[in-house]
């Protein structure tokens, strides 16, 4: 059996399976405290893995970690969200602290990693696959393997600059398309608006009273509801988004993209039928009809069992 644990920036999450993508013979989740930084969640793991190593005879440990790492050498480069992870060595800790052997990986490139071979993108090669949150992430699955590229991560669709228009380098698809993007749009948006204005009004509420509360899931519920400056900004999301795919797809040419994450959680009619359609407003023309833009499979364990597959692996 295999230990799986996926270290993000407000959950961690530690499953034990034996590869296969059959369903986790244990899972356990913990909320991550962000003001503890890294040593934080480090003490969690401490507690809750050897029992886990112990009563399952865990022979080997894959991380699933959320931010730019250097898996050659099993070290962490840094964290967007959780601080005390730059240059950490997390595979060296782990068999010091552990006492097992252990393997990283990049969360997104694990979560498609699992879609592809267990999940939604089963059958299907390559497979691209995104998660779109926080930030936007990427992981490019070719005959059933990540692809790092020249070693140090690939497909950071995130970071991709949007077109020659770009004004400098936090210009990115991420601040875009991001659940923060979204929110940054559409307080844009109200900030041309009076108070009273009802769109004004409406998101206001949902925010509970206070705009710098708004969220991404205020903004869809919003759109859904007619507001019609969460639905443009909503759409503007959509189309850079839309545009970032299409140029994925015109390099790269993958038989399908799995799209994860918080916000395509707004579902089929909301985020991926208008999607769908700005990825082929965008996309280069012999290409379209041969791809398929699809939901996952595997839900939150996505990540955990990527993971468990990347230890089998090795």
């Amino acid at each position: 059996m295999y230990l799986g644990i996926e270290i993000g920036g407000t959950k961690l999450q530690l499953g034990v399976g034996d590869g296969s993508g059959a369903p986790l013979a244990e899972l356990v989740r913990r909320d991550i405290d962000i003001s503890r930084a890294a040593e934080g969640i480090l003490a969690q793991i401490r507690t809750a893995a050897p029992d886990l190593i112990s009563r399952h005879r865990v022979q080997r440990i894959g991380f699933g970690f959320g931010g730019p790492i250097e898996p050659a050498v099993g070290r962490i480069v840094t964290s967007h969200q959780v601080a005390g992870w730059d240059g950490f060595p997390l595979v060296d800790w782990c068999r010091r602290e552990l006492g097992a052997a252990a393997v990283l990986g990049n969360d997104a490139d694990l979560a498609g990693l699992a879609e592809a071979r267990f999940g939604a993108g089963r059958g299907f090669d390559p497979v691209f696959y995104i998660t779109v949150g926080t930030g936007i992430g990427g992981g490019l699955i070719t005959g059933g393997h990540v692809y790092r590229g020249c070693g140090h991560g690939a497909a950071e669709l995130g970071h991709l600059r949007p077109g020659l228009a770009a004004t400098g380098a936090k210009h990115t698809l991420e601040s875009l398309a991001s659940g923060p993007g979204i929110v940054a749009a559409t307080q844009r948006r109200l900030a041309t608006l009076a108070q009273g204005h009802r769109d004004f009004e409406d998101l206001q509420t949902r925010a509970g009273g206070n705009l710098e509360r708004l969220t991404a899931q205020n903004v869809a519920e919003a759109a859904q509801a007619g507001n019609t400056h969460a639905q443009a900004a909503w759409q503007e999301s959509l189309a850079a988004l839309g545009w970032g795919i299409a140029q994925v797809i015109t390099i790269v040419a993958p038989a399908a993209v799995v799209i994860g994450g918080g916000v395509p959680l707004s579902g089929e009619t909301l985020f991926y039928e208008p999607l769908r359609a700005e990825v082929e407003r965008y996309v280069f023309p012999p290409f379209r009809g041969k791809y398929k833009i699809l939901s996952p499979a595997l839900g939150e364990e996505m990540v955990v069992h990527g993971a468990i597959a990347l230890a089998a692996n090795r």
